[in-house]
């Protein structure tokens, strides 16, 4: 089942449960997802999927973190947003996980002391396998912190 008919079918329940507030961060999930599928003129795979429901909750994000106190709708409609979008998007990796992959890159490049140097070639080898599943931030800090 893609994520566009789940969205749709969790829409419905909403619109069912007359649950207005999470049926509009639904369509508006809905809508970014079928956007890029006109796009495309093809079905999504499930990683393009993926994509797009992490920058819709990186968007409301950002809208959360620029509004002013006194939005209170706009704060609490990003969080609803955010809340309903992580219900589709990809299990995250955890901080142990990303560190269990940056030492298997590290060994699997045969990098026996790794220097702040040795930081583009594992990026470029890590990237790949953490696209999609953890934050690309987070991933930068923790291979800082282990060539630290």
């Amino acid at each position: 089942m893609s994520k566009i008919d789940e969205v749709r079918a969790a829409m419905v329940q909403a619109m069912k449960a007359k649950d207005k507030p999470r049926k509009d961060a639904l369509s508006m999930l809905l809508s970014a997802l079928k956007a890029k599928f006109i796009d495309k003129r093809a079905d999504l795979t499930e990683e393009e999927e993926n994509t797009i429901i992490l920058k819709e909750i990186k968007q409301a994000q950002e809208t959360l973190s620029t509004a002013p106190e006194s939005k209170a709708e706009l704060i609490e409609e990003c969080k609803l947003r955010i809340a309903v979008y992580s219900e589709f998007a990809p299990k995250q990796m955890s901080e142990e996980e990303i560190k269990e992959a940056v030492n298997s890159v590290i060994a699997e490049l045969g990098l026996e002391n790794p220097t702040a140097k040795d930081k583009g070639i594992i990026m470029r080898s890590l990237m790949p396998k953490t696209k999609g599943k953890a934050d690309g931030g987070l991933v930068n800090k923790i291979v800082g912190e282990i060539l630290g």
